[in-house]
């Protein structure tokens, strides 16, 4: 039977799943996962965590045992969830051994609610990061302006990152940037670059979703849609090999830094008229990651067909596609700008869901 992947993973493609619960940690599902499907990494955020607190039982004895200690909600979602990433650290720990720490890495995301505040991001990163207390963790901080000073300032210190919320170019060199500089900073500290890790979310789905929409209110051509996600995601793969070269990377390289990978995240297709698939083999290319709900492992697992590196080999294309998308007219930066925004909205959205589904949880455990 074909292992299909087995075939992403030898294209050169991180395969991580996009959920975590202490279900599946309990269960041994995770380890199922990394066992049997090439898994190699876990990503999480405020939607994964709410959906995970709200759905069964594992969480009651430790709520009850916060509740007993006089724990207030906020303590209680930090112990609650920095419980399970260290576990899942524990379980992709032998990943990590063996990759050197490139994988078997562990995400988890600062409170939503800090997206637009430094000083903040960086309080809330330096928590998680010693609560977890683990190598192959991951702290995840957005891409805005506003975030990126404080990825520089984590990486300095060594902590590892992971960039989320990237939806646009330019956003993108700005993360590639704040990455760099954090490396600088952690060199003059006379800090070991080859421990420091990052990579770089960037989003895939959404922006189909939104520039659909757009099409259909311009009454667009059919063959427009669809294509934006992918093209986009392309061009940004461009940049990356474009900026991790020259004088300036080079002088890190030699001191043992790495480049911050590119990951495609919402990987889940949102249409169902488009192949389920799509924003996983037609991004195939060597040194991504690809973090994916498990309805889209699945489907890869079952059906997808991996043809090799689908990227660099379509730079033009993409290209055309985009200037074909604003001749039809749309506005590329108005719509990065509106899912930047939503993107912090809907996981600040989530984050008030998770606190008050612990808040209950506390009352009726006291």
């Amino acid at each position: 039977m074909t292992d299909r992947l087995k075939e992403l993973s030898d294209a050169g493609v991180s395969i991580w799943l996009d959920d975590l619960s202490r279900e599946r940690l309990e269960t041994g599902n995770l380890a199922d996962l990394v066992g049997n499907d090439h898994v190699v990494g876990v990503t999480t955020n405020p939607s994964i965590f709410a959906a995970a607190l709200s759905d069964g039982q594992r969480y009651d004895a430790q709520v009850r045992d916060l509740a007993a200690e006089g724990a207030d909600v906020d303590t209680t979602v930090f112990a609650l969830t920095t419980t399970d990433v260290r576990n899942a650290c524990d379980v992709l720990r032998p990943v990590y051994d063996r990759t050197n720490g490139v994988d078997g890495r562990v995400s988890i995301e600062v409170a939503p609610d800090l997206a637009h505040d430094t000083e903040g991001t960086i309080e809330s990163a330096r928590g998680l990061w010693a609560a977890v207390d683990r190598a192959n963790c991951l702290i995840k901080i957005p891409g805005t302006p506003e975030g990126c000073p404080a990825i520089t300032a984590c990486l300095a210190e060594g902590i590892d990152v992971n960039v989320t919320l990237i939806f646009g170019l330019d956003q993108y060199v700005d993360v590639m940037e704040a990455y760099v500089a954090g490396l600088e900073q952690a060199a003059a500290a006379g800090l070991d670059l080859s421990s420091i890790h990052s990579v770089a979310s960037f989003f895939v789905s959404r922006v189909d979703t939104e520039i659909d929409q757009r099409l259909t209110g311009l009454g667009a051509d059919a063959s427009l849609f669809g294509r934006a996600g992918i093209a986009n995601a392309r061009l940004a793969y461009q940049a990356y090999e474009d900026f991790f070269s020259g004088p300036r990377w080079e002088a890190l390289a030699a001191k043992g830094a790495r480049p911050q990978r590119p990951l495609w995240a919402s990987t889940g297709v949102k249409n169902p008229d488009y192949k389920d698939t799509m924003y996983v083999v037609d991004l195939v290319a060597p040194n991504t990651v690809n973090t994916m709900p498990e309805k889209t492992l699945a489907a890869v697992k079952d059906h997808g067909v991996v043809a090799g590196d689908q990227v660099t080999t379509n730079y033009d294309d993409a290209r055309d596609t985009m200037a074909s998308l604003a001749e039809a007219g749309i506005d590329y930066d108005d719509v990065i700008a509106l899912l930047i925004r939503e993107g912090v909205d809907k996981f600040v959205v989530a984050w008030q869901e998770l606190l008050a589904s612990v808040g209950a949880s506390l009352e009726s455990a006291r």
